[in-house]
């Protein structure tokens, strides 16, 4: 294999001569084999806007006195923002450093896409400098804590646009259900009557909660510490710099995006993180919860509540045949219980910073990034796969009520708490169904008895 050599202040190595990446990377690539997974590649994206706004406001500001090489490095920028050259970024996601390999990686390849634009070999560094010209003026410290910021904005609005869709499609089901009188379960006991509309209702503004609330999270983010260099003190940056990179990253993106006003603040303190995260779990319980809801309504077929049936997607076991299983559901239920972990997980690297510096961004960035998609990718399945295609077995729901006690409570108005107790006590002493035990009193004649059982009746607000 072709070689280059490359040199650091720890000595010499040997590159693979068409490698993007450099000596920077490689030792990272030695020193952290930890997760084995790939930084996030929304994160890799960002970094390449991030660079851009860099190299275009030096460039404007004439630091670069060859209008080609200026050129070929805001071309290479461009193309790391659009995922062109994510293949080269091959650090581990979790690294020590607070994110310093990550950075470095970003700026050997496009150092080296700049000089093969150029007509270059890679690593001809005199000429593109990983240092002295892709991270001018710039350090890991203010770029990395803006790239995960921006990629973070980016993501969520994704996640807003999967949870509003599947808030939608309860909305669909709250419709389409309407009409079904079902029994009401508090402690997985039989309690009183609603509709399977109203159920569906309920889930939908809990994710209409999320939605607002996922809405929301971009403000948090806005506000990022670019051009505050190693501490937020803007060491090694001139002032013209500090005041346009953030204009410029804004202007390309489209996105909101605002200087700190206390750089040294936004540098040190990531608690904004541990905010957003809290939201992301907010989300995950309701998908938890509601989850295993619908597992539980679907429970059977035969020998369980049997109320609803979610669509049959695959075989279920390699032992008992004709079982399907709950599996989208079940899928999502474990992307909650991951966000959920990534919270505690996000919480604790947030708070472990010391003074100047959070020296974990690596895990929070690698956390909180797959949070968000965990969560997109959830709700866009369950809403496709799982909610639009539920089907309500109305007469399983009929049979529950004409069995169940918990419709004893709906005759109350009617017939009063004494009558009311008289029928549940003959259902369960001769083990006959409540309709059978209130024909058997002659207490309700068959119209009186349908119509407190009616849709409107069993959702109405108050007696």
């Amino acid at each position: 294999m072709n070689t280059r050599t490359e040199s650091d202040q720890l000595g010499t190595k040997q590159i693979p001569a068409d490698a993007l990446w450099g000596i920077h990377t490689a030792r990272a690539v030695e020193n952290f084999p930890i997760s084995k997974q790939v930084v996030h590649s929304e994160l890799i994206k960002a970094y390449g806007e991030v660079k851009l706004a860099c190299a275009q406001v030096n460039n404007k500001l004439a630091y670069w006195e060859d209008a080609e090489k200026a050129s070929a490095i805001e071309q290479a920028c461009s193309e790391m923002a659009q995922g062109l050259l994510m293949e080269y970024v091959v650090v581990d996601a979790l690294q020590g450093g607070a994110g310093t390999s990550t950075n470095m990686n970003i700026n050997e390849v496009i150092a080296n896409r700049a000089l093969q634009l150029l007509g270059k070999k890679a690593g001809e560094y005199s000429l593109v400098s990983p240092l002295d010209d892709i991270n001018l003026h710039q350090s890991t410290n203010d770029t990395y804590p803006t790239a995960l910021k921006l990629a973070a904005i980016l993501l969520l609005r994704e996640l807003e646009q999967n949870i509003l869709a599947l808030q939608e499609a309860f909305q669909q089901k709250e419709k389409e259900f309407a009409h079904i009188v079902k029994i009401g379960r508090t402690q997985l006991q039989d309690a009183v009557l609603t509709t399977l509309g109203r159920e569906m209702s309920a889930y939908a503004e809990a994710f209409n909660r999320d939605r607002w609330r996922i809405y929301k999270c971009e403000e948090r983010l806005r506000v990022v510490n670019l051009g505050g260099t190693a501490i937020g003190t803007g060491l090694g940056a001139p002032k013209k710099f500090i005041f346009r990179v953030v204009d410029q990253l804004r202007e390309n993106t489209n996105i909101g995006l605002a200087r700190s006003e206390n750089l040294i603040d936004t540098t040190q303190n990531v608690d904004v993180f541990i905010e957003v995260s809290g939201i992301l779990k907010a989300c995950a319980g309701n998908l938890l919860k509601i989850s295993n809801d619908l597992r539980l309504m679907a429970s059977g077929p035969d020998a369980g509540i049997g109320e609803i049936s979610l669509p049959e997607l695959q075989a279920g076991s390699s032992i008992m045949p004709g079982k399907i299983n709950p599996v989208i559901p079940e899928a999502v239920a474990q992307a909650a219980m991951k966000v959920m972990s990534n919270d505690q997980i996000i919480a604790q690297a947030c708070s472990s910073g010391n003074l100047e510096l959070n020296q974990f961004m690596p895990l929070i960035a690698n956390a909180l990034l797959e949070s968000i998609s965990l969560l997109a990718n959830a709700g866009r399945i369950f809403s496709e796969k799982c909610i639009a295609g539920i089907r309500a077995n109305e007469e399983e729901c009929k049979r529950h009520i004409e069995n169940s006690t918990a419709t004893v409570t709906a005759l109350i108005p009617k017939i009063g708490y004494s009558k009311a107790s008289e029928i549940t006590a003959l259902a369960q002493e001769k083990k006959i169904s409540i309709w059978e035990a209130i024909l058997s009193l002659q207490v309700l004649t068959v119209a009186e008895y349908n119509q407190l059982i009616t849709p409107e009746q069993v959702c109405r607000l108050g007696d």
